[in-house]
């Protein structure tokens, strides 16, 4: 108020002062001049002093005000206030810690849920320190200190206050995201292999909105840093394009989801068991223990046969047999190898194929086909070696030969008479 009065009153007298320069303009334009030299005075000290008090100012005050101090320096009282609001800080911190804390994670161990029990620890550290900060710069705003002194508490205490808040809510968001991540890692579901980097994305993220706000509070113009970042950034993005890709595949990997750690895939030439899913590079164990890393912009690009979801294992082969088997053998054979197939348990009947195929060159071809009943690719390699050594007792049974590739040479002319004339 007595600011807007400032005002008010050297408005008002300007405009006397210029209806009197108007009317003797040759002997008041000293003082019109003085009127409007202090009319800008009073303007500039308002728009760079008025600032509304915030809500520590307002603690302090009505402290002052109880104590009934009213001097315009530092007294005996300020500083016994001072020291008050630092014991004071110390003691409410020593009861945060020891008994509010304790009693709110003995009631959260009572709940089903377990994100409370990670929330409490996370939050008592900052809650701790904000009580302090809070101490320490109210203590300071009880003296009386120069105007350069308390322009620096204020742009100190607004930084201070700013850090320990988004500390706060970095520590609660890191919290959230791991109880997240266990929930997934329980749940078997195929984000969890994802989240140590989605959590490291989004606290990234996090800290750089929240620099931005500090920023902004002090009262920089946080558009013009990001324009100028802008232009940085876009030189950064033409020197990072393999980075850049990199990261985007990692982000199509993490959406479709087509494989997590510890299954096996096929992901061009290379098949192994994935080992870690990173924000550049997948790196994946083969069959011969040997690690390769590959950018996730080839694994985003390249077609993925997944082996660990394979939901049966298909076994498909033929069977030579020699061309002296007769047809009544052929079909009797046949039937022998379908009887072997069904009668495992193991095996899906609605699979099971069993023809004779081919008149190949060397050998009668019998067409096998059949399904296991699980994924497993350690007892799909079993169920194989089995099957494989009954149709071999079957064929051995029957009096049947395997065939392998043979050719027969037929001989005619002056050549074959000479070299049948020789043995002769």
């Amino acid at each position: 108020m007595k600011r807007i009065f400032r005002l008010w009153f050297a408005t008002l007298t300007l405009l006397m002062s210029t209806l009197g320069a108007v009317a003797q303009p040759a002997k008041t334009t000293d003082a019109a001049e003085a009127a409007r030299t202090a009319l800008a005075a009073t303007v500039a000290t308002s728009r760079v002093d008025v600032r509304s008090p915030d809500l520590l100012e307002h603690i302090v005050d009505v402290f002052l005000r109880f104590f009934n101090v009213t001097s315009s320096g530092n007294t005996a009282i300020h500083y016994v206030i001072s020291a008050v609001f630092i014991v004071g800080a110390i003691l409410l911190r020593r009861f945060l810690t020891t008994i509010f804390f304790n009693q709110l994670k003995k009631l959260a161990a009572k709940t089903e849920t377990t994100l409370d029990d990670k929330l409490l620890p996370a939050l008592e550290s900052p809650a701790a320190t904000f009580v302090m900060v809070t101490g320490i710069f109210a203590a300071l705003k009880v003296l009386k200190l120069s105007e350069t002194a308390d322009h620096s508490i204020a742009a100190g205490s607004t930084v201070a206050f700013s850090m320990v808040i988004f500390w706060g809510l970095l520590r609660a968001f890191d919290a959230i995201i791991d109880h997240a991540a266990e929930i997934a890692k329980v749940k078997q579901m195929g984000i969890a292999a994802f989240m140590p980097w989605i959590k490291k994305s989004l606290i990234a993220v996090f800290v750089v909105v929240g620099t931005l706000m500090i920023v902004q509070s002090l009262g920089y113009n946080v558009s013009t840093i990001l324009q100028g970042l802008g232009i940085g950034g876009l030189a950064f993005a033409l020197a990072a394009q393999d980075t850049i890709a990199n990261l985007f595949g990692s982000l199509v990997v993490a959406i479709d989801q087509p494989f997590k750690i510890g299954e096996t895939v096929k992901i061009g030439t290379h098949t192994g068991t994935v080992e870690d899913i990173g924000l550049r590079s997948t790196k994946i164990r083969l069959i011969d223990k040997s690690l390769v890393v590959m950018p996730n912009k080839l694994v985003s690009s390249e077609a993925i046969v997944n082996l660990s979801r394979s939901t049966q294992r298909r076994v498909e082969q033929v069977i030579g047999l020699t061309y002296d088997t007769t047809p009544d053998q052929l079909a009797v054979i046949v039937e022998d190898i379908r009887e072997i197939l069904l009668s495992d348990a193991e095996i899906d009947p609605t699979s099971v194929m069993v023809f004779f195929r081919d008149l190949s060159a060397s050998s009668l071809d019998v067409w096998v086909v059949y399904a296991s009943r699980e994924a497993d690719l350690k007892e799909g390699f079993a169920l194989k070696q089995r099957m494989n050594l009954a149709i071999m007792r079957a064929v051995a049974a029957r009096g049947l030969s395997f065939a392998y590739p043979t050719s027969v040479m037929h001989l005619d002319g002056p050549v074959a008479k000479a070299i049948a004339g020789g043995k002769g």
